[in-house]
């Protein structure tokens, strides 16, 4: 369970921290993160993220955004304001380019920007704000099952967290604003890096 201000962790056979308890909390209480959630609008990801930030406790913090979850209107918004189109192509361009007002404002506004493919789905328009995300400098968060991993490995070069499942995502946040930290993905089996690998520096 990820807390806020959480001081330790407490798991059989691993050792405890020592840090104070506004040693991992302190820096980012203040501040309301702005994360925008990329991908497809098909699934229920981004409702999983929401529900996630609001049981970790970050829903003061953290401010989610994306594209409209509407395919029907994203498809047929400027036609609708506008005017219909006689060629689909042209359809296309116009609500494309209507859509970007949103997307390309929020992307430029967001902290952190967090990246969806699946495996059902051709997420193109994800993989495109991938790669505006990046040449703008913005932390992005990779989410996409291990079966992606080789098609997915230039966007994940680019990321600076690469996630395999939706709570990770939660739990990266939770870590980056709060220094909360959940129970290690490996169980029983994980160590501290100093009993498995040794002093990085041995005269700290």
């Amino acid at each position: 369970m990820l807390r806020r201000g959480t001081s330790m962790l407490r798991l059989s056979g691993t050792r405890r921290s020592a840090l104070p308890p506004l040693a991992r909390g302190l820096a980012t209480h203040a501040k309301v993160w702005k994360v925008y959630l990329s991908g497809e609008i098909h699934s229920s990801w981004r409702d999983e993220i929401a529900a996630g930030v609001v049981k970790a406790g970050l829903a003061s913090q953290v401010a989610l955004s994306g594209p409209n979850p509407s395919h029907e209107d994203s498809d047929d918004c400027a036609a609708r304001i506008l005017g219909m189109e006689e060629k689909r192509p042209n359809w296309d361009r116009i609500g494309a380019s209507m859509n970007a007002i949103r997307t390309r404002t929020l992307l430029d506004e967001a902290d952190v920007v967090v990246v969806h493919i699946g495996e059902k789905f051709r997420q193109w328009n994800a993989a495109f704000d991938a790669g505006y995300a990046a040449a703008k400098g913005k932390p992005i968060i990779t989410l996409h099952p291990p079966s992606l991993g080789h098609p997915m490995k230039e966007v994940n070069a680019a990321a600076l967290a690469v996630c395999e499942e939706v709570p990770q995502v939660v739990q990266t946040l939770a870590y980056v604003i709060t220094g909360a930290l959940p129970p290690p993905k490996d169980g029983a089996a994980w160590e501290p890096i100093v009993d498995r690998l040794g002093k990085g520096n041995p005269n700290p």
